[in-house]
């Protein structure tokens, strides 16, 4: 009698358990741009990212990996132990500006982003790609390269794009930093819509 209903209370406890289990993490892998650069945490937009996913009540846990000065070499050097460890059912990937900014060879950032791709995929999770575009003082043929890139890798692996990040903020003073590069707390708001508007219909195929 006592084995039975030790038995009825194991398996209640594993409906219960499995029933409040947290939803595979949102992993966000960028740089400076996502991770709140002269800003409190909680003013970037992956903080705001947050704070509307509870409000639009899909909640789901985010693990912000973002490093200010990261490269595509870094965050492909990271990868790995991020999937492994946080097994996410997203990735945003927002790299490949401060390649840009260095004036580093456009098949290399792409042979780095393309291999995070393909880690992520194998991994069996979702991935968005975040484009970024440098200022026009890095030349036409170099901005418009870097910007096909992106493109190129979202089409090559059916993965959705956010073009550019930074769009309707990075030539607007009043919602940029000093350094030209970085948002304001006035300017998240608008890098989180610029994200959101790609994102949303993901989420609803993670649901």
């Amino acid at each position: 009698m006592f084995r039975a209903v030790l038995v009825v209370l194991l398996s209640v406890w594993c409906v219960s358990a499995s029933a409040v289990a947290p939803e595979p993490p949102i992993l966000v892998l960028g740089d400076s741009l996502s991770a709140a650069h002269g800003l409190a945490p909680k003013d970037g937009w992956v903080a705001l990212l947050d704070r509307r996913l509870q409000e639009a009540s899909m909640p789901r846990p985010i693990v912000n990996a973002s490093i200010s000065g990261e490269t595509t070499a870094g965050g492909l050097a990271r990868l790995p132990a991020l999937l492994a460890e946080h097994r996410p059912a997203l990735v945003i990937v927002e790299l490949g500006a401060n390649d840009g900014l260095r004036g580093l060879p456009l098949a290399g950032i792409r042979v780095n982003l393309a291999a995070m791709l393909k880690a992520i995929r194998s991994a069996k999770a979702r991935t968005l790609l975040v484009g970024i575009e440098l200022p026009v003082n890095y030349g036409p043929q170099y901005r418009d390269g870097l910007r096909s890139l992106y493109r190129g890798l979202a089409d090559e692996f059916n993965v959705p794009l956010v073009p550019f990040l930074l769009d309707g903020v990075a030539l607007d003073p009043a919602l940029m930093q000093d350094d030209g590069l970085h948002p304001k707390v006035a300017g998240e708001p608008k890098v989180l819509d610029n994200v959101w508007s790609v994102l949303a219909p993901v989420l609803k195929d993670l649901r």
